[in-house]
């Protein structure tokens, strides 16, 4: 089956709950940012920063804040969020390729699993005993499906992902390629000599409308499952570990890195490159800026930073000197207070 590429305006003013100013017979078949749009296209502006590339816009009509149409010649689809209306328009000219319905003959498909209808099944993917999917399920070549895991409705699942065993997804699930969910998580106890393994005794449970970007690795719980809420956006290169809780609608930005039993809130962003030490809880609402350290607990929301800025390394050196000179500066400030007091 084909995408619909082409679009009236009128239609998109519908789709987009959006305010036609312009002509509504007007066609739009694709989207392009203000500076590289051309005629039969849609634009956008969210960031003011971009404002003055509206007179040279040549696209076809462009989705807008009120407070910008005077600055913006043309057809406009007026709207007070511009940003999710263009994104809400991705999904209408949406390219990536239909699944053809039905497994592949390469597949290899355990006699006990259960299929919903409208399943695709692509090459060389391997489901294992007992598996139950859902209704509209999407799963890719190359995929591996462990024992006893559940897959609900609309779940999508690139090339290659894994899925280890009893493993349970939502609805609307998407698992972007080379991703492991399920693993076991880093557990081992020291008896003097060796390390001695923890089994993970739990699983992962994903819940509805999450998804998961490239080559990220969600831990099995040790013995509670690890769990992510509703709405939850994961990037590209995380590391969840083991017995983690994820809040609903949290982000977590790409080569994030959790520790075991982290419990996150609702809401929250995790900066990328960002990360947090184990048995910690961070709040609802909590945003943590790029290569943040999270070593403590938070218990009010706001925009928690750690390390030091940029600078010219030469500089970065003079300061990190300093740095380490903290203590006994703060120790003599303390005698020459405590002496003058006297």
């Amino acid at each position: 089956m084909a995408h619909k590429t082409k679009y009236t305006l009128a239609k998109l003013a519908e789709l987009l709950d959006a305010k036609l100013t312009g002509d509504g017979q007007c066609e739009i078949t694709g989207l392009a940012t203000l500076k590289n749009a051309k005629p039969g296209e849609l634009s956008f502006l969210s960031n003011p920063s971009y404002a003055d590339q509206l007179k040279s816009c040549q696209a076809s009509a462009i989705l807008i804040d009120e407070k910008f149409l005077d600055s913006c010649p043309g057809n406009k689809l007026v709207t007070s969020i511009p940003y999710v209306a263009f994104a809400k328009a991705t999904a209408l000219f949406n390219q990536s390729p239909l699944p053809s319905i039905g497994v592949h003959e390469s597949a290899s498909v355990d006699t006990s699993v259960v299929l919903g209808k409208n399943v695709s099944i692509g090459a060389n993917a391997v489901l294992a005993a007992n598996v139950i999917i859902g209704n509209d399920v999407e799963i890719g070549a190359g995929c591996y499906i462990g024992e006893g895991a559940n897959l609900s409705d609309g779940c999508k699942l690139h090339g290659n992902v894994t899925l280890y065993h009893r493993v349970i997804l939502g609805r609307n699930v998407e698992i972007h390629s080379a991703s492991v969910i399920g693993a076991d998580g880093f557990g081992f106890a020291f008896d003097g000599s060796k390390s001695v393994k923890i089994h993970q005794l739990g699983t992962v449970r994903i819940g509805d409308n999450v998804e998961i970007g490239a080559c990220t690795t969600i831990d099995r719980g040790a013995l509670d499952d690890t769990e992510i809420g509703n709405g939850v956006k994961i990037d590209n290169q995380v590391q969840i570990a083991h017995n983690c809780k994820i809040g609903e609608y949290t982000i977590i930005c790409g080569c994030a890195g959790i520790a075991g039993s982290v419990t996150i809130g609702k809401y929250c962003i995790m900066g990328g490159g960002s990360g947090a030490v184990g048995h910690i809880n961070i709040v609802d609402k909590v945003q943590v800026s790029a290569m943040t350290l999270v070593s403590q607990s938070i218990p009010e929301p706001g925009m928690y930073s750690t390390g030091t800025i940029q600078a010219k390394t030469s500089q970065w050196k003079r300061n990190a000197i300093r740095f380490q000179q903290l203590d006994s500066i703060a120790k003599r400030l303390k005698e020459i207070e405590n002496s003058t007091d006297k």
